[in-house]
């Protein structure tokens, strides 16, 4: 082998571990900005949005045709809505409807001190599983109660699960799920009385529906992905910023775009492998009123998903 060969030879292979090495760290300056390396999805998360959220103006048919434009796998819907409407922008569009979120459990609480409001609100979670059964969905949202001057903690402990057992035997029936979720009601305020929670029911039809941004204000997303662990059915992801919240309100903190908050997506990403999780992480961010808002959000959870 010649001199100017060895050479050669040697300048390459080096030229060729600088650039593997720049495509570690940066593969968009060697592949291009729009390669799929930074749009990615994990193979076992689908990408969802919350209908409640979608601030297009239109018919249901059109809002789902939007999602599915914008890139978007599946729709969260709400309940009661006319069930003939969501099949029907379903059916056309392809999309999946992985989740329902009840829509009566704010007004009509779990934990309510008048046995008829707390009547209501069972009623309303089973016209919210008779929806997701429908729709083929996994899964209901549910927020089980608050704690507040007049409802006990452990009055609301009680209370929900008392209704939520006598829901159950129509969630084994119609094979959807109870999800209860995360929510700012000042209760199940602990990942480990989160997991006692469900666990106490003896149930695989009740698990939990986990809002990473709903955390954030009190804890650490990924410290409770670990312990909720399998208990997971379902995802919201959603940003909030402490620094925003501290300086305008706390509600504020999520008035904040994705990938701009608190939120430590690799961590609560790596956490979620950990645990095996599979299944939907589904969008509740605000304020998308156009196609190009959804797409814009559609493209930041993919890179929330390659995290």
């Amino acid at each position: 082998m010649s001199m100017i060969t060895s050479l050669a030879r040697r300048d390459f292979i080096k030229l060729t571990g600088a650039v593997t090495a720049l495509a570690s760290v940066a593969p968009g300056l060697v592949r291009g900005a729009d390669d799929s390396s930074l749009s990615r999805k994990r193979p076992n998360i689908h990408k969802g949005i919350m209908y409640a959220t979608i601030g297009l103006k239109g018919s249901v048919m059109d809002k789902f045709q939007a999602c599915k434009e914008a890139g978007f796998e599946g729709v969260e819907a709400m309940s009661h809505m006319k069930q003939d409407e969501v099949l029907a922008a379903r059916d056309e569009t392809k999309l999946k409807v992985p989740s329902v979120c009840c829509s009566t459990h704010w007004n009509d609480t779990l934990t309510d001190p008048d046995s008829a409001v707390r009547e209501r609100g069972r009623k309303g979670l089973e016209q919210a599983l008779r929806d997701a059964h429908q729709y083929g969905a996994r899964s209901v949202l549910l927020v089980p109660g608050v704690v507040n001057k007049g409802v006990s903690y452990a009055d609301a402990y009680n209370r929900s699960q008392e209704q939520i057992r006598k829901a159950l035997p129509l969630a084994e029936e119609l094979r959807v799920k109870i999800a209860i979720e995360n929510v700012w009601n000042n209760f199940l305020l602990s990942p480990l009385e989160a997991a006692r929670f469900i666990d106490e029911f003896k149930s695989s039809w009740i698990g939990w529906h986990f809002d990473v941004g709903n955390v954030i204000h009190y804890g650490w997303p990924e410290q409770w992905i670990r312990i909720l662990g399998k208990r997971i059915v379902t995802l919201h992801i959603k940003e909030f910023s402490r620094k925003r919240a501290d300086a305008e309100g706390r509600g504020k903190g999520f008035d904040v775009e994705f990938l701009k908050g608190d939120d430590d997506w690799p961590a609560v990403m790596k956490a979620l492998d950990e645990v095996g999780f599979e299944g939907w992480g589904i969008s509740e961010q605000h304020g998308a009123g156009s196609l190009e808002g959804l797409k814009k959000l559609s493209g930041e959870m993919d890179r929330i998903f390659a995290s």
